[in-house]
């Protein structure tokens, strides 16, 4: 009889158990739904370290023209586009290439510059995303993409591994949305999000070689292709 009510008890406290269990799955879900990009940028000291961590920005990649040719009497460049990654300027973490309209081209990047309190050290610290490339016979809205919108840029695939992955996805797909929001961009000591499109007039038998400073600003150098 003993065993009998034990055996009857063992669904009831299995059920329980089952209940306990999807009650503190489902409730993790909820707080990581409920994570918003204003409590990760306040509350995070992970995200904080990580941004502190950043070191100044030197090279960041380069161009180099493939080819130029005419199409039934226009110019048409051909451009091989590279990301090097950070702290190593042999290793690429992208590499494209795009033909484009004329030979004037602009090479389009994001900054997210942030302030002394968000940063542990007080230094200056500066991120950036390259956007999309366009000639100057294209309306920028028509320009190549490079990185993929709200994605995680291959340079900075390290720079949030302590994070769960729901909190870095947050990060780059929201950290641009606070661009028009002043207000968000003071309380976040975050000084700006800006658009910062460089330009060259591109020649056979040079490299443009990007540059950041530790600001944000983008700039390029060009030296021959040896």
């Amino acid at each position: 009889m003993a065993d009998k009510r034990k055996r009857a008890r063992f669904p009831v406290y299995f059920l329980g158990c089952m209940c306990i269990v999807i009650a503190a799955y489902l409730g993790r879900g909820m707080y990581y739904r409920a994570v918003t990009i204003h409590e990760l940028l306040t509350d995070n000291k992970h995200l904080k370290q990580a941004i502190t961590n950043l070191t100044d920005e030197d090279q960041i990649g380069y161009a180099k023209v493939i080819a130029q040719e005419n199409r039934d009497g226009e110019l048409f460049t051909t451009i091989k586009f590279v990301e090097t990654a950070r702290g190593d300027k042999l290793v690429t973490t992208l590499e494209k290439e795009y033909t484009i309209e004329g030979d004037i081209v602009y090479f389009d990047a994001l900054i997210v510059k942030f302030g002394d309190k968000m940063v542990m050290d007080g230094k200056t610290k500066a991120l950036y995303l390259w956007r999309r490339i366009y000639g100057e016979k294209m309306a920028p809205g028509q320009g190549f993409l490079i990185e993929e919108p709200g994605a995680e840029p291959k340079r900075y695939s390290d720079m949030l591994k302590i994070l769960p992955i729901k909190q870095k996805q947050l990060f780059w797909s929201h950290i641009w949305d606070l661009a028009n929001d002043p207000d968000k961009l003071k309380e976040h000591d975050i000084e700006a999000i800006y658009g910062n499109a460089v330009y060259s007039k591109l020649r056979e038998g040079l490299i443009y070689i990007f540059k950041i400073n530790p600001t944000g600003q983008v700039y390029p150098e060009v030296v021959p292709d040896i």
